[in-house]
């Protein structure tokens, strides 16, 4: 079975309430969560949550909303890590902002510090922060493709368009925009893996 059928059928697993579909996608995703919120908060000073608190809570998030059917348009492993992401950025990003809340006058005691710290750190709103963080990490990844082709495929497909659509825009055939599109994966998890 290719690893993109595994994933649909776990993912279409999940849904229906698998926990062990759960655990291949945890087994699959999980580290490389932890080294995209490594990447997000290494610059932020350390606080009782770290990297794996923050993969952890993202999957969690992701699996409480699959089962409530929340991702109706999730289809393939693409789309799948680009959720994944953004939930991981979106989590990371919450903390650092609580962190900084802390040092401006926050509880005083660490047990009121790490049971804030980590209420917040497992919060759903969203920050406009990281809206602006969204955008740059979509411009700096678009920067890396270096080719206008690529670089219109890869903003297709995240504005949601199929395959198909794509390649109907582009005057090609999809098996040309699934390469296109696995060419894109490629550089893109290099820039996210430890």
């Amino acid at each position: 079975m290719s690893s993109e059928g595994s994933v649909t059928l776990w993912f279409d697993a999940l849904q229906a309430g698998d926990p062990a579909a759960a655990q291949q996608l945890w087994e699959r995703y999980f580290q490389r969560l932890v080294g995209l919120a490594r990447q997000k908060l290494r610059d932020s000073p350390k606080c009782v949550a770290d990297e794996e608190d923050v993969a952890l809570s993202a999957f969690d998030s992701f699996c409480r909303n699959a089962e409530k059917g929340r991702f109706p348009r999730l289809l393939d492993r693409d789309s799948l890590w680009r959720l994944l992401m953004v939930i991981t950025a979106r989590k990371a990003a919450h903390l650092i902002r609580d962190q900084g809340r802390l040092k401006r006058g926050g509880p005083a005691s660490v047990d009121e510090s790490e049971n804030g710290c980590l209420d917040r750190l497992l919060s759903r709103e969203p920050a406009p922060e990281f809206a602006l963080e969204v955008a740059d990490e979509c411009q700096r990844l678009l920067r890396k493709l270096a080719d206008a082709g690529l670089e219109t495929v890869a903003l297709r497909r995240m504005e949601g368009y199929s395959v198909e659509e794509i390649a109907a825009e582009l005057g090609c055939a999809p098996r040309s925009v699934k390469r296109k599109l696995q060419l894109i994966r490629g550089i893109w998890e290099n820039e996210v893996v430890p």
